[in-house]
C-alpha cells in the first residue's frame, strides 16, 4: 500500500503539532506511511487585510467563511499533484454525515485526503455546493472549529492503514469493526486485590474463549448500544443469549417491584 496524504487546510495550523507528532501518529511518520500537509488557507485570501469570513447575505447573527481562499487553497494544492491523483476533499461540519467506522474504512483505503476545517457561523454554500467530496460531523453538537474533529477522523483512519499498528489483527476487533461493541479484555496479574480474570481465557482453549468473547461482545452492545443491533445479522445462538438476557432482565424487573 502506498503512503497516504493528508492536507490540512485550516486557520490554526499550530493546533496540529502536538497530535500529528506524537502517539500513532508520530511513529506513522516515521515509518513513511503517512504525510502531513498543514496549509493556512488565510494565504489565500485575495484583499490585503487577508480576510477570509463576511457578513452572510440577508442578515443573521456571526461571520461566514467566503469561498474564494479555500477554492483557490484547493485548487493550488491540486495543481501539485499528479493528474490521475483525485483526493476527497473532506468537510468538517456539524451538518454532514455522522463519522462511523466503517466511514473510517472506507477512507483508509483512499491515498489522498483534503481536510477543511471551518471556523466562525458556518461557509459559503457553494464551497459545500462545488468543492467538497464528502461532507462529515463527529456528532450531534458543535465546536469552535473543524480542527478537532479533523484530529479525530485522521486519527481513525491512519490507524486502519497497514503497517500502522504493531499488531495487524488490533483494527478488526475494535468496537464498531464487527458491528459489534468489542470485548472485555484483561492482562496480568491473573488476580489483582481479589479481581480475578474469567477462568476460561486461562484455559488456552481457543475455541472456548472465542465463544465468550463473541458472547460478551453482543451482550456489552445488548446492554451499552442496543440500536447497534438494529441491522446486525444475528445468529440463532446470538438469538437464544439476548432471549436468555431480556428473561433474567425481566426477572430483575419483577424482583425489584415486590421489595
Amino acid at each position: 500500500m502506498s503512503k497516504l496524504s493528508i492536507d490540512i487546510l485550516t486557520l490554526f495550523p499550530e493546533m496540529f503539532s502536538g497530535v500529528l507528532n506524537s502517539s500513532i501518529l508520530g511513529k506513522a511518520q516515521e515509518k513513511q506511511l503517512v504525510q502531513f500537509h498543514l496549509i493556512n488557507f488565510r494565504d489565500y485570501a485575495t484583499n490585503k487585510h487577508k480576510q477570509v469570513d463576511d457578513y452572510p447575505y440577508g442578515g443573521g447573527g456571526g461571520m461566514v467563511l467566503k469561498p474564494e481562499p479555500l477554492f483557490y487553497a484547493v485548487e493550488d494544492r491540486l495543481s501539485q499533484l499528479p493528474t490521475h491523483v483525485k483526493p476527497r476533499i473532506l468537510l468538517m461540519s456539524p451538518q454532514g454525515e455522522r463519522f462511523t467506522q466503517q466511514k473510517a474504512e472506507e477512507l483508509a483505503r483512499e491515498n489522498h485526503l483534503i481536510f477543511i476545517c471551518g471556523h466562525y457561523e458556518g461557509y459559503d454554500e457553494r464551497i459545500r455546493q462545488y468543492l467538497v467530496t464528502d461532507e462529515i460531523s463527529i456528532g450531534d453538537y458543535v465546536l469552535t472549529g473543524g480542527e478537532l474533529a479533523a484530529m479525530v477522523i485522521i486519527d481513525s483512519v491512519v490507524r486502519l492503514r497497514e503497517g500502522v499498528l504493531g499488531n495487524q489483527s488490533s483494527p478488526k476487533d475494535d468496537s464498531f469493526s464487527t458491528g459489534l461493541l468489542e470485548y472485555p479484555q484483561y492482562t496480568r496479574p491473573a488476580d489483582f486485590r481479589g479481581m480475578k480474570v474469567p477462568e476460561v481465557l486461562l484455559s488456552g482453549h481457543h475455541e472456548r474463549i472465542k465463544e465468550w468473547r463473541r458472547r460478551q461482545a453482543l451482550y456489552r452492545t445488548w446492554q451499552r448500544r442496543p440500536d447497534l443491533l438494529k441491522n446486525y445479522p444475528l445468529s440463532d445462538q446470538e438469538k437464544a443469549w439476548i432471549a436468555e438476557w431480556e428473561k433474567q432482565k425481566e426477572k430483575q424487573k419483577k424482583d425489584v417491584k415486590r421489595q
